[in-house]
């Protein structure tokens, strides 16, 4: 008998995603509370939002290449004692500066997450499993997304906005332990069958290849086409974070201090999109597809399904709203899991992490980048009292950033071929 083993270290990386994106979330949904509190602007949060991408991206490029040194197993240990501490540390902050601080040490800690994640699935699978595997963790991005609007306004309204983020930053201690009981690399682990092992190994690069210096790294093409893929999308899931649950509540009056059925769909949705995602080009690679075919044939799809978000400018009840943004976000969790999967189809194991923390860097740049704008839009349509009108401004760039990302992608590395050193 094979052995599954493997599914069990991906349920582990599941629940990690899971706490890294509750985590995250807590401050969109506690944004209307806090800025009646501590008198925020739209710039102000966006401050905060910045200072959370901006140490988010440097935790990356440093966690990257720590990991591929240290393994994943340590890795990922120290990376959610920096987050949960953080995030438990929200609590103490009294002004937006307090806030800022709390958010640039939960960036730096959660930074980890996907580079340990994305070595620890090289490590454990084959190719033609790795994006379903990427696709089932990362859904857990979603479930976290899902879980917090039901889970923190109960605990505003039972208890306050500090004990919302005492509790959620407190889970994951409890998910260090299991990691730490349960987790090690395939060779070493004992609940791995033989016929598992070798079923893991099937598809080991066949000729040896040298280590890469990190600095070498950013001379080959295909860590372009990470970083371009990161760059132009990853800044829209932000959004989707941290200013979906204000534009619901300026737009639709949906009361935040409530839990909300309406984000709690949406972020369901993004389950399918990053599960199906990584079905789908594993699907046509079983077929006899070249693997570079099958994610960008893939990819190309989920840029399509984004588009339609740009016509929730025209929704006039809610329920629309969340029609068209669930696509949007669906098929950027099924991009996600194609995009991550490409740096352990190009590159060997020993160079992953480094590559994940290098276009998790430029993720993040364009996650600086973008929040300012958006805060800058939105203020000067407050200052008309439109500020539903600001939205959709923002909404016509995420309906095409993923086709314009995909078309650098193709110029840059049309057939997306493995390293050779």
């Amino acid at each position: 008998m094979k052995g599954n083993y493997r599914w069990v270290v991906v349920a582990l990386l599941f629940f990690a995603t899971t706490i890294n994106y509750l985590d995250r979330q807590v401050i969109g949904l506690l944004k209307p509370t806090l800025e009646k509190e501590l008198n925020w602007s739209e710039t102000d949060y966006s401050f905060i939002v910045m200072c959370f991408t901006a140490s988010y991206a440097i935790g990356l490029l440093a966690f990257g290449k720590v990991i591929d040194k240290i393994g994943s197993k340590m890795g990922y240990a120290i990376s959610i004692v920096i987050w949960s501490f953080a995030a438990m540390a929200h609590a103490l902050a009294k002004t937006s500066f307090g806030f800022g601080a709390a958010r640039a040490a939960l960036g730096a800690g959660e930074a980890g997450n996907f580079p340990a994640a994305i070595k620890t699935v090289a490590e454990w699978f084959p190719k033609r499993e790795r994006a379903l595997a990427t696709g089932i963790f990362n859904s857990g991005a979603n479930i976290g997304a899902m879980v917090a609007p039901i889970m923190v306004p109960w605990i505003l309204g039972a208890y306050g906005w500090q004990e919302a983020f005492i509790i959620t930053g407190a889970i994951g201690f409890i998910w260090l332990a299991l990691w730490w009981w349960f987790y090690e690399v395939p060779a070493k682990h004992t609940s791995v069958t033989t016929e598992e092992l070798a079923h893991i190994q099937s598809e080991e690069e066949t000729s040896e290849i040298a280590p890469i210096a990190w600095s070498k790294l950013f001379g080959y093409r295909q860590t372009w086409v990470f970083i371009v893929g990161k760059f132009f999308t990853d800044p829209i899931w932000w959004f989707f974070l941290f200013w979906l649950p204000s534009y619901f509540s300026t737009t639709f009056a949906l009361d935040l201090k409530k839990p909300s059925l309406h984000l709690a769909i949406l972020f369901t949705c993004t389950s399918i999109g990053s599960i199906g995602g990584g079905y789908i080009s594993g699907y046509f690679i079983k077929k006899g597809w070249p693997v570079y075919k099958a994610r960008k044939y893939s990819m190309f799809f989920f840029a399509l399904c984004a588009v339609p978000i740009i016509g929730a400018r025209w929704a006039t009840d809610i329920w629309q709203a969340v029609f068209l943004i669930s696509i949007a976000a669906s098929a950027h969790q099924a991009w996600s899991a194609n995009i991550f999967t490409t740096v352990s189809d190009m590159f060997p194991k020993h160079a992953v992490s480094s590559v994940v923390g290098i276009g998790g860097l430029a993720g993040s740049l364009g996650g600086v980048i973008f929040p300012y704008i958006i805060g800058v839009i939105l203020d000067s349509y407050k200052a008309d009292q439109a500020l539903s009108a600001g939205y959709n401004v923002i909404f016509v760039a995420c309906g095409c950033a993923y086709l314009f990302a995909w078309l650098l992608i193709h110029f840059i590395s049309p057939q997306m071929e493995a390293v050779q050193s």
